[in-house]
């Protein structure tokens, strides 16, 4: 293992071969919608499509976009298949959904759509993987994140794997992770191998990411899609569509309801996709606790109190699925997300300025002040 001096020298060749790919079969073409004449007194964004707030420039955070390093597909490619789960291949190939862009369009991109500073990060495939494996993998990801971020450090942190699997193994991952490649977080999938992530195995692996204030980033996978997959066949990529909120809905409700929040209330933890279904139905497991007493047992508060303890993206789709969010967790609780280069999210700012009723200081925890202080970012 190379010490972190040693790599540093050797970071100008590193990012050679990252992959910038999408969250599940998304084209990586962007459009820009501009946003109808504002009042001076109301935030305005420039051609460039940057942000400013009673004339003062806003620097703007994106949590959630994705990458890919075909040296890692190069591990696992003869095995993946046999060994992988639905949808691991497809998430690990490079090549898979044809969006390989260089670092200039990525950059130009992010221009257009007004982000600053982007966290990467690379959704989990390797959850399968021997220990030898995902050492094996988790290192030349986690490296050719750190030499992006190191060749750009100004627009880009890093958002580290970890083997989840092998508990052991990702505590040491997330030491190494925070304290020589200065990952700012880890990003994880909903569940492991069908287990939840409330599971008393993985309690080593939340303390260490509490003790070191690492943010980690829940993003669904296929492979974890808690329904028989048969039922997600058909029009509208439902595996996708339906799938992976649902997935990030029962992550969420095993860490609370099974009382892992309790035991890490220092833990960050950031849900891709607007924390999934959840904060839009929350209060039905606090109406357990009187329909079903037998079957919903007291934590120390009512279930729906633990999402002003998480953080969502802003990956969801109208004005009003925004403002519910909000009103539902609080606006520090909210940060900007696009999934690029998917297309879910093509204009993540002026999905933020749409909505009703926010004032200047909202709308400045969403575009920087929380991910500021979460991803110890200079804004």
């Amino acid at each position: 293992m190379p010490t972190r001096r040693e790599f540093l020298r050797n970071v100008s060749g590193a990012t050679a071969g990252i992959v910038f790919a999408g969250c599940c079969c998304a084209e990586s073409v962007f459009g820009f919608a501009r946003r109808r004449q504002q009042s001076a007194a109301q935030p305005v964004r420039s051609k460039r499509g940057a942000v400013t707030i009673n004339g003062h420039r806003v620097v703007v955070v994106d949590v959630h976009s994705h990458v890919r390093v075909p040296e890692a597909w190069e591990l696992v490619k003869d095995r993946i298949g046999r060994e992988g789960h639905y949808g691991d291949a497809q998430q690990a190939n490079p090549d898979s959904l044809g969006n390989i862009l260089n670092i200039d369009k990525r950059l130009a991109d992010l221009d257009q759509m007004g982000i600053d500073v982007q966290a990467v990060s690379i959704n989990p495939f390797w959850y399968w993987a021997d220990v030898d494996l995902a050492r094996k993998i988790v290192q030349v990801q986690n490296e050719k994140i750190a030499a992006l971020c190191s060749a750009h450090p100004d627009r880009f942190v890093g958002l580290g794997s970890v083997a989840l699997q092998h508990p052991a193994l990702a505590v040491e991952q997330i030491e190494e992770g925070v304290k020589k490649l200065k990952m700012r977080g880890f990003a994880i999938g909903g569940s492991v191998n069908g287990e939840d992530l409330s599971a008393a195995k993985f309690n080593p692996i939340w303390a260490k990411a509490e003790e070191l204030e690492a943010l980690i980033f829940i993003h669904p996978q296929v492979s974890g899609t808690p329904i028989d997959e048969s039922r997600l066949k058909g029009n509208g990529n439902l595996d996708n569509v339906i799938g992976h909120p649902l997935e990030t809905t029962l992550a969420l409700t095993h860490l609370i309801q099974d009382g892992t929040l309790d035991l890490f209330p220092r833990l960050r933890i950031c849900a891709a996709h607007g924390g999934g279904y959840l904060p839009s139905y929350s209060g039905r497991n606090d109406r357990c606790l009187q329909a079903f007493p037998k079957d919903c047992r007291p934590l120390k508060k009512l279930p729906s109190e633990y999402l002003k303890q998480l953080y969502y993206d802003s990956v969801l789709f109208t004005p009003e699925d925004m403002r519910h969010l909000i009103a539902v967790v609080g606006a520090s609780q909210v940060v900007v997300g696009t999934d690029y280069p998917a297309l879910w999210n093509r204009t993540p700012v002026d999905g933020i300025l749409a909505v009703p009723g926010l004032s200047d200081e909202q709308r400045l925890a969403i575009f920087n002040g929380t991910l500021a202080r979460l991803l110890k970012i200079n804004a």
